[in-house]
């Protein structure tokens, strides 16, 4: 399997990235709140068919590169950005 396309599907106040994996009908998903400047990271959604391939950390990777590019911070609600963003101290200065 292929790197996953990372679609973001912003609503303005609430959004998701998905997480496409080319030969799987399965969907990552991150969802997200938008407060202000403020990104809350809901939840991270894996499906076991693509599970293992890291998808949960490309959403998340698309998530900072965004918040980064925009100027927001993010609060880590979901347990898996929470532990992303503790592997990756780099990241602290975007937490809100």
């Amino acid at each position: 399997m292929s790197d996953p396309a990372i679609t973001l599907i912003d609503e303005g106040a609430h959004g998701e990235y998905l997480a496409r994996v080319e030969g799987s009908r399965a969907i990552g998903r991150l969802t997200w709140v938008r407060r202000g400047e403020v990104l809350t990271a809901e939840h991270a959604l894996v499906p076991p068919e693509i599970g293992g391939l890291g998808i949960a950390a490309k959403l998340v990777e698309a998530l900072v590169a965004d918040a980064r590019a925009q100027g927001w911070k993010i609060v880590p609600e979901c347990s898996y950005v929470a532990a992303a963003f503790r592997r990756h101290p780099e990241w602290t200065d975007l937490l809100a």
